[in-house]
C-alpha cells in the first residue's frame, strides 16, 4: 500500500515573498525509527509500507500533492534582532485538513540546506530528533498545546557537531501552523506593508476567525500565549530559547531545542547552554512572553492607518498580559492543590509551598503528585517544613470533599526527565531503541499510575544530573 497524504496547501498559495520553493535533499540510507499511527489517523493519512514511510519522511520522495517550501521570518534572538532567519534546516511539505476538521502543517526538520541556512549544513543529528519526538508527544499527553511528532527517520549519513560525527536523522513535525512572531517582524522591518497585511489576514483566517483586524489578532495571540506559559510553569517546563522566532502565533509550544523539565525546584533554573544570563529561566518565562508579544505589537502597528490610536490600543493589550498570565497560573496551581473554588489567600498558600520546596530541595513533579500523603513530606530535607504547610492546606480544603481524584487529574506522575532523555539518546546512538519506545509508551499516559514504570518517576542520582541542554543545531 502506497502512502497517501491528502494535502490542501494554503500557505503555498501566498505570494513568493513569504517563502522559497525548496525540495528536501535526499539522504543515503533512510530507515524508519518511529511513526505516529494515532496522529496519522487523525490527519487522514493512510500509511504505506515501511520503506515508503522512510522515503517520504526522510525527504527522498516528495509525495503527490506536496508543495515543499522554506518559510521566511526574522526574529529577536536573546534580545538581539536578526533581520533574516527563516527555515534553515526545515522544509514545509504542505498542509492537511484532518478528520477532526483542523488544518495542520507537515514539516521535515533536518532535511538539508535552504537559502536561509546561513552557512549551516541543514541537517539534524539523532539526539535532538528523538528528544523533540518524545518531549512534544509528552506535552500533548499532558494537555499542553504543542507541535507534534509524526515520524523519525535515520538518514544513514553522519552529521558533524563540534568535530564529532553523529548519526543523522530527520523529524517530521506537525503544527497548527509555523507562523511565528518573527514571520511578522521581517515584513515590518522591511517596510513591506502589503505582505504584512496579507500575512495578518491569513493568520486571522487560519487561527482566530473571530478576531477583528491586527489588534484583534494581537489580543487573541496574547491570550493564547498567556495560557501556554502558565501551563508550562504548572508542569515545571522550561522552554529554554523563547526567541521571537520560536513564539508561535497559534499558541502552541514550538521548537524543542534546549528545553527541560525541573527536577529539584528552583525558580531561577536554567538548562540551556546558550542562555548564559538566565534570560529564559523558569521564573522569567512569563516576562519574556510579554516581551515577545510587545515585538508582535510593534510589527502589527506598522500597517495601521491611525498609528497613534494603534499604539494606544496595542499598549493596553500588551500591558494586560501579565495579569492574564497570573490569572491562568493561579487557575492551574489551584487545580494542582485540589482547590475547587477560588478564595483570597490562595496565591499566598501556593507560593509558600513553592518557597518551602526551594528551601527543602524538593522534586517539583513528585511533590505535587504526592500531596496529601507521606510521600510528599519525604521530598523535603526537613519534612517538618512540609507538615506545617500541609496543615494550612488541609484547613483551606475543609468541606471541599476528597482531594485524591483532583490531585491525580492535575498533577502528572510522569514527565520526560532530563537524565532519562539523555540515557535514551545514548542508547539509541548505540543502536538500542528500547528506551525510546518505552518512554513514548509511558509518557502517553502521564496522569496514570504505572507501577511497572515507577523507575521513570525517580529524580536523577548525583551522577545522572543534567547540568546543561543544547539546541542540537
Amino acid at each position: 500500500m502506497t502512502l497517501h497524504i491528502p494535502f490542501d496547501n494554503s500557505f503555498a498559495r501566498l505570494p513568493g515573498a513569504f517563502f522559497t520553493a525548496q525540495d528536501p535533499q535526499p539522504v543515503k540510507a533512510p530507515r524508519l525509527v518511529a511513526f505516529n499511527d494515532d496522529l496519522a489517523r487523525i490527519m487522514g493519512i493512510a500509511p504505506g509500507e515501511v520503506e515508503d514511510l522512510a522515503a517520504v519522511f526522510s525527504g527522498n520522495r516528495v509525495p503527490e500533492g506536496a508543495a515543499p517550501l522554506a518559510q521566511l521570518y526574522s526574529g529577536h534572538q536573546f534580545g538581539q534582532y536578526n533581520p533574516q532567519l527563516g527555515d534553515g534546516r526545515a522544509v514545509l511539505l504542505g498542509e492537511v485538513v484532518g478528520t477532526d476538521g483542523l488544518r495542520r502543517d507537515i514539516q521535515l526538520k533536518g532535511s538539508g540546506r535552504t537559502p536561509y541556512s546561513r552557512g549551516g549544513d541543514g541537517r539534524a543529528w539523532l539526539g535532538p530528533v528523538l528528544r523533540e519526538y518524545v518531549v512534544s508527544e509528552a506535552m500533548h499527553a499532558l494537555g499542553i498545546p504543542t507541535t507534534r511528532a509524526l515520524a523519525a527517520v535515520e538518514t544513514g549519513e553522519p552529521v558533524y557537531r563540534d568535530g564529532v560525527a553523529r548519526p543523522g536523522a530527520v523529524l517530521t513535525r506537525v503544527a497548527a501552523s509555523h507562523l511565528r512572531v518573527g514571520s511578522f517582524q521581517v515584513f515590518a522591518a522591511r517596510g513591506d506593508l502589503a505582505s504584512l497585511k496579507r500575512l495578518t489576514d491569513y493568520a486571522i483566517a487560519r487561527h482566530y476567525r473571530q478576531a477583528e483586524g491586527p489588534m484583534g489578532l494581537l489580543r487573541a495571540v496574547c491570550a493564547a500565549q498567556a495560557r501556554l506559559v502558565a501551563q508550562w510553569m504548572s508542569v515545571g517546563f522550561i522552554h529554554g530559547v523563547m526567541n521571537t522566532d520560536n513564539c508561535a502565533i497559534s499558541g502552541e509550544t514550538i521548537d524543542y531545542g534546549p528545553c527541560a523539565f525541573v527536577d529539584v525546584f528552583h525558580p531561577q533554573t536554567v538548562f540551556s547552554s546558550i542562555d548564559r544570563y538566565g534570560r529564559y529561566a523558569y521564573d522569567r518565562q512569563a516576562e519574556m512572553a510579554v516581551w515577545n508579544l510587545a515585538q508582535l505589537a510593534t510589527a502589527l502597528i506598522q500597517q495601521m492607518e491611525n498609528r497613534e490610536a494603534a499604539v494606544e490600543e496595542a499598549t493596553e493589550i500588551v500591558h494586560a498580559m501579565p495579569g492574564q498570565i497570573e490569572a491562568e497560573w493561579l487557575t492551574r496551581f489551584r487545580a494542582k492543590l485540589a482547590l475547587s473554588d477560588a478564595r483570597e489567600g490562595d496565591q499566598a498558600l501556593i507560593e509558600e509551598l513553592l518557597r518551602r520546596m526551594v528551601a527543602g530541595q524538593a522534586d517539583f513533579t513528585n511533590t505535587f503528585r504526592a500531596l496529601g500523603g507521606t510521600a510528599a513530606r519525604d521530598q523535603f530535607i526537613d519534612p517538618a517544613a512540609y507538615d506545617d504547610w500541609e496543615a494550612e492546606w488541609r484547613a483551606r480544603r475543609e468541606g471541599l470533599g476528597e482531594a485524591a481524584p483532583l490531585l491525580r487529574a492535575a498533577n502528572p506522575a510522569f514527565i520526560p526527565r532530563n537524565h532519562r532523555l539523555e540515557q535514551m539518546i545514548e542508547a539509541a546512538v548505540a543502536g538500542d531503541y528500547a528506551p525510546f519506545h518505552r518512554l513514548n509508551a509511558v509518557l502517553v499516559k502521564p496522569y496514570e499510575d504505572q507501577r511497572e514504570a515507577e523507575d521513570l518517576m525517580r529524580p536523577p542520582l548525583p551522577g545522572e544530573v543534567v547540568e546543561a541542554t543544547f539546541c542540537g543545531t
